[in-house]
């Protein structure tokens, strides 16, 4: 893939005519609404560009693609052993702050997911044409990603030279631009670039994990082509490795669903709110932007309509379809964390103290398959089965889907993967696994078998899993494999905790302060998981909204978390899951006391919640442990001293 709309190197580009440099830019550029516009940026960069480059030697690039972004930035210029990442502000007399975080932003992704860049000295340029000349900040802090370089038309070339060394070897423009990029985007980064058109290839690791993705999209892809020929009912169950993105999967099948044709009407459903409410808030503001952007007017209003007909709560569209018998407009309906679905027991009591239903008698599995089988010719339901998140009650599991398949709907076809035969994490039943090879499609493709997730954190998952199976040797040996490129700290005191938040932070990286629904004694030091979050301000807002998770008041719980992620994390460590005598101990919060937990499920809930919290950070995270109190029993020093000192053994490092 072509990753940049011209380049060159510069001995070529400032012999290069203008309209023919202006030819190249224009036939790679999309979007016609812009053109004029854009064509004028693009000729004040060419005159600034070829006025400060005359004595240079190098090359250079002009829109090269960040994927994991879906935008491209101004200029890359590469002169000996440096690569300048350059944005154009045309017209602009001021150095802005979004400006400076969005050349960071650029510089941060070349350098995380460009190969060729991971070693290579990045340099962010911000030029806003008319502004003045101000003093260059710390190089070192230049280098950090702290700041960002600042010019304008006339002194772009005394800067670069300032960075450029002739003493270093030069950077191999071959090897760099054959480098592979493997962006790792966020749930919401991906969900706005799938929305706006590009494909699963773009957005991900353009290694296995891009072709595993591709071929699991291809597989349903034939599997509703074939259904819509047939006239046929077909599930999909869709499963994968921690980090391999179900959700990506299913967000990816939905929007090419949608582009096929768009009488299917598909839909990604989710009983996940907050990740709902995330994501179609985050498309809604997208599409508006860029409308405007682009000179087409459209309102906020318009925008979410179709944001919120393409992402819908799972419930919602379980509870409109108990208002009609009749067949949903939907023909293609994703339905993400599908393991999460109610048992009949849990829908049944909801139903009667909610609803005012007291004959309902159908698991959630049951009555979704019941709604899309009310269509007289064709559906296709896929289902992402996840494990090892389970942090409510009432949740049935993939048994029940098979079951209801099997007891009620056995006309349906059914294509699986290998994964849900060969652990028991999926069906404990032998009778269900038999029947299931009896009667479904044996497809490998529905399984994803590699990791997308960040670089930065593939192991973490691993890391953290054993840390709370408390092996203490394997815990140790994959926190010193992964401490250089994740970091972890300790501390005990808050403010030290969201100081190095801050300090960790680069361009718009999100911080967020994130604890339990039940570490409700954190009240006593600020952090109150009672007082409720609007999701959409904490993970989308801006870091000078006080509503955002930047300004580290407002804490995020399990249940507003899961599904999300944001760059680095304090996990504020509650009295609810504590180590005593090398073992966790279970507690819930009532009243004016703690109470032991007993049962195992519910001590299994307490521990995912921990296990969702401990994976949400995507760069590090700091872990924050109270000192305790000597006169509140209910925190008491105990809480919190073992488990501190646990987490020091294992090699994480005290901050202070």
């Amino acid at each position: 893939m072509k990753r940049s709309y011209y380049s060159s190197s510069i001995r070529n580009f400032l012999r290069d005519k203008d309209s023919s440099i202006l030819g190249e830019l224009t036939a790679s550029h999309s979007n016609r609404t812009l053109e004029e516009l854009q064509i004028n940026a693009w000729r004040k960069q060419i005159e600034i560009l070829k006025t400060q480059l005359q004595d240079l030697e190098g090359e250079i690039y002009f829109e090269f693609a960040i994927p994991r972004m879906g935008k491209r930035v101004d200029n890359i210029i590469i002169i000996n052993d440096v690569v300048f990442v350059v944005e154009f502000k045309v017209g602009q007399e001021k150095y802005e702050k979004h400006a400076i975080e969005q050349v960071i932003d650029y510089t941060i992704d070349l350098k995380n997911f460009h190969e060729g860049s991971h070693t290579a000295k990045l340099i962010p340029v911000l030029v806003a044409t008319n502004a003045p000349n101000v003093n260059q900040p710390n190089s070192r802090d230049v280098l950090c990603y702290k700041t960002a370089v600042k010019t304008n038309t006339d002194n772009l070339a005394d800067t670069i030279e300032i960075f450029v060394s002739n003493d270093n070897n030069p950077i191999d423009i071959e090897r760099w631009e054959a480098s592979i990029y493997k962006p790792t985007p966020t749930i919401v980064e991906a969900a706005q670039a799938l929305y706006k058109g590009h494909n699963v290839k773009e957005i991900t690791r353009s290694d296995a994990g891009a072709i595993n993705l591709s071929k699991t999209a291809n597989c349903i892809n034939e599997t509703i082509e074939k259904s819509k020929r047939g006239r046929i009912k077909s599930i999909c169950f869709v499963t994968g490795v921690p980090g391999a993105g179900k959700t990506l999967a299913g967000l990816n099948i939905a929007v090419e669903r949608m582009k096929a044709d768009e009488d299917e009407h598909a839909v990604f459903l989710s009983g996940n709110g907050p990740l709902v409410d995330v994501l179609r808030e985050a498309l809604t503001r997208d599409e508006y932007n860029t409308a405007k952007q682009n000179g087409n007017k459209i309102t906020k209003k318009q925008a979410a309509i179709k944001a919120n007909a393409f992402i819908q709560n799972i419930h919602h569209f379980r509870d409109d379809n108990l208002l009609s018998d009749k067949a949903p407009i939907e023909k293609v309906v994703v339905f993400d964390e599908a393991q999460r679905a109610w048992t009949n027991q849990q829908v049944s009591s909801f139903m009667r103290r909610k609803k005012g239903i007291d004959d309902f008698n159908m698991s959630e599995p049951e009555f979704l398959i019941e709604v899309m089988n009310r269509h007289s010719d064709w559906c296709t339901i896929v289902c992402l089965i996840g494990g090892g998140q389970e942090i409510n009650t009432g949740e049935a599991g993939l048994e029940e889907w098979v079951n209801s398949l099997r007891n009620h709907f056995p006309d349906w076809n059914i294509h699986y993967p290998d994964s849900i035969l060969d652990s028991d994490n999926y069906l404990k039943s032998e009778e269900s696994k038999q029947w299931l090879i009896e009667n479904g499609v044996n497809e490998g493709d529905l399984h994803l078998a590699i990791s997308v997730r960040s670089f930065r954190s593939e192991k973490l998952s691993s890391f953290i899993h054993e840390l709370l199976n408390v092996n203490l040797d394997k815990s140790k040996q994959i926190f010193s494999e992964i401490k250089d490129s994740y970091p972890i700290v300790l501390t005990r005191e808050l403010e030290e905790a969201k100081n190095w938040l801050r300090k960790q932070a680069k361009g718009s990286e999100r911080i967020g302060l994130i604890s339990s629904s039940g570490a409700r004694r954190l009240r006593a030091l600020g952090i109150d998981v009672k007082n409720e979050i609007s999701a959409p301000n904490w993970f989308l807002n801006s870091s000078q909204d006080i509503r955002s998770s930047y300004f580290l008041e407002e804490v995020a719980t399990e249940f507003d978390i899961q599904g999300l992620e944001i760059d680095w994390a304090c996990v504020a460590w509650g009295g609810n899951f504590y180590m005593n005598n090398k073992s966790w101990e279970y507690q819930s919060f009532k009243g004016t006391k703690w109470q032991n937990i007993n049962k195992d499920l519910d001590k299994e809930y307490l521990k995912n919640t921990y296990r969702v919290l401990l994976t949400r950070a995507r760069q590090g995270m700091v872990l924050y442990i109270p000192e305790g109190s000597e006169f509140d029993q209910t925190r008491h020093k105990k809480f919190y001293d073992e488990t501190f000192e646990y987490l020091k053994e294992i090699g994480i490092k005290e901050i202070k």
